[in-house]
């Protein structure tokens, strides 16, 4: 046990493991996650501490977050920033200095103790003290700051910085685990202690979360030189490591030459991985170790019971979900939702590959199907548009501006942990619309279906590891996928139309017994598979301890 952990280590996780991140979603008031990576990291730490796993979380401490979703009088998105205060963080005494761009920065860092929110503990760091100057305090600030040095910095100060911590507390992992390339500098770190770059391989994993280019990032290599990336290492160096030779400079490449293993997040994505980095020669090897969310977290524990209880326990329990989630939608928009009508949620991270707005490619046929007295839908949207993204903003006011026409429509802000909670497990139908090969795993998902809400996705991700087809969930059939976006898109929208018209609507409505039997097999099925425990013992299985 070390003084960091208030659990006993399990002998069989003992190996120590620091697991780097630039966002975890734990809790509500803790506000330093933007969307997927963060609710992931969230469940692993959280499963680490249910499994008593030798792993500490090494994260940022943003002083305003990511973003306040706000509305405008107009009611169109409002992004604002507004510093955050957590009281109920641990000072942890310890800060080191960190070179950015030829100058000093202090890096300093509290503790969220295991037992608060009971995952394993995890390390916050913060610029945003008095020892610094103006600049160097805004390098915690906000989360995927806009600004490209700005960003640079950030992952300067996780990598470098939290290496640099752990070494001041004399904590000294075997294995250092980047969640995504941003905490790369902590690979050069090592590099600069070692000399070697096998023994940096041998502490070394990598997990890459993303096909999205603007998820694999690249900087100019001089640039995160001189900024001080490269933790001391000269330029040829860094090529030598990386071979790496232009000046653009993959964080993902590097990553996938300085670890040992890494793991695309999904079966699906772990193919598209090794296609996607098959030119990069001697790059570590890219297995998949599937997303998941963690059960005691998400699942309500109402449900769980109910599914044992019988359909009338389970009919009346989701239910009175439903009506939770309407008090909330009401407060928000002023509509009233009904708790029988049939509910279609589409909630995630709003960006354009994700393809919010596919319900309502067909205009009219989407208002047939809105308007429909025999065989009512209720609607709702949310998510987090990234702030600085005016063509996901604009998708979002789109949604915005049709939903006034509609009582049975509603837009939702404030999208973070309880508000994705109560959508979870209030709705029926759990909508995942994404360009087919573009989503790596869509976790979210995971999380619904053990509240009884039933996925209907494009067959990408997690999904088809999960869907047994109108047993369990619902796929989207996509062919289109050589086709131009406008066909693909034209397409998408009809089979997802079909399927809901002809076959869930229907089924909802004039068969309430079979449609049961898919809400129950979709809580059964789901777990224990795409329960996070499973995926925090494979961590140890197939990437720690080999």
């Amino acid at each position: 046990m070390s003084h960091l952990h208030s659990y006993e280590i399990d002998k069989k996780y003992s190996k120590s493991v620091a697991y780097f991140s630039m966002e975890f979603a734990i809790h509500q008031a803790l506000k330093i996650y933007s969307g997927g990576l963060g609710f992931l990291a969230g469940s692993h730490m959280r499963s680490a501490y249910d499994l008593k796993q030798n792993v500490v979380g090494i994260g940022m401490l943003w002083s305003y977050g990511y973003y306040d979703q706000g509305r405008d009088e107009d009611r169109y998105l409002k992004a604002e920033f507004r510093r955050k205060r957590y009281y109920f963080l641990e000072d942890l005494n310890v800060s080191v200095s960190v070179d950015i761009n030829g100058k000093p920065v202090i890096v300093k860092a509290y503790l969220v103790p295991s037992d608060l929110f009971g995952a394993a503990p995890l390390i916050l760091l913060s610029t945003d003290i008095e020892e610094n100057d103006y600049l160097s305090r805004t390098i915690t600030h906000k989360l995927y700051d806009a600004n490209n040095e700005t960003r640079i910095a950030q992952e300067i100060v996780l990598g470098i910085g939290g290496a640099k911590i752990l070494e001041a507390l004399k904590y000294d992992p075997d294995i250092y685990h980047m969640n995504e390339g941003h905490s790369l500098p902590m690979a050069f770190e090592l590099f600069n202690r070692h000399k070697d770059i096998r023994e940096v391989k041998e502490k070394l994993v990598f997990t890459t979360h993303t096909p999205e280019t603007a998820g694999n990032e690249e900087h100019n290599i001089h640039l995160l030189q001189k900024m001080g990336f490269f933790a001391g290492s000269q330029v040829h160096e860094v090529r030598g490591i990386t071979g790496i030779e232009g000046d653009n400079f993959s964080l993902t490449v590097g990553a996938l030459k300085m670890a040992k293993i890494s793991n695309g997040v999904s079966k699906i994505h772990g193919e598209v991985a090794n296609d996607m980095w098959k030119d990069v020669e001697g790059r570590c090897e890219i297995i998949s170790i599937t997303n998941a969310q963690n059960k005691n977290y998400w699942a309500d524990r109402g449900i769980s019971k109910a599914l044992v209880d019988g359909n009338e326990a389970l009919e009346d329990r989701k239910k009175h979900l439903k009506k939770m989630l309407f008090v909330e939608v009401a407060n928000q928009t002023g509509k009233m939702f009904d708790p029988n009508i049939l509910t279609i949620v589409w909630a995630r991270r709003f960006a354009e590959y994700k393809r919010p707005g596919l319900l309502k490619y067909d205009l009219e046929r989407f208002e047939r199907m809105i308007k429909n007295q025999k065989h009512p839908i209720q609607i709702i949207w949310a998510g987090k548009p990234y702030p600085f993204d005016t063509q996901a903003i604009n998708i979002f006011n789109d949604l915005n501006y049709m939903a006034r026409a509609y009582k049975n429509i509603a837009i939702m802000v404030g999208y973070e942990l309880d508000l994705s909670m109560m959508l979870k497990k209030g709705s029926d139908i759990w909508l995942n619309t994404p360009r087919v090969t573009r989503e790596a795993s869509g976790t979210s998902g995971m999380s619904a279906a053990m509240n009884g809400s039933v996925n209907l996705s494009i067959a990408d991700g997690w999904h088809p590891e999960f869907c047994k087809e109108g047993i369990n969930a619902f796929t989207i059939p996509t062919e289109g996928r050589n086709l131009p976006i406008n066909e693909q898109d034209s397409l998408d929208n009809k089979n997802l139309m079909d399927t809901l018209e002809n076959r869930i609507i229907p089924l909802y409505y004039d068969n309430k017994k079979e449609w049961l039997e898919i809400v129950k097999k979709s809580i059964s099925d789901v777990s224990p598979e795409f329960d996070s425990a499973r995926m925090a013992d494979e961590y140890y299985t197939k990437m720690y301890n080999i």
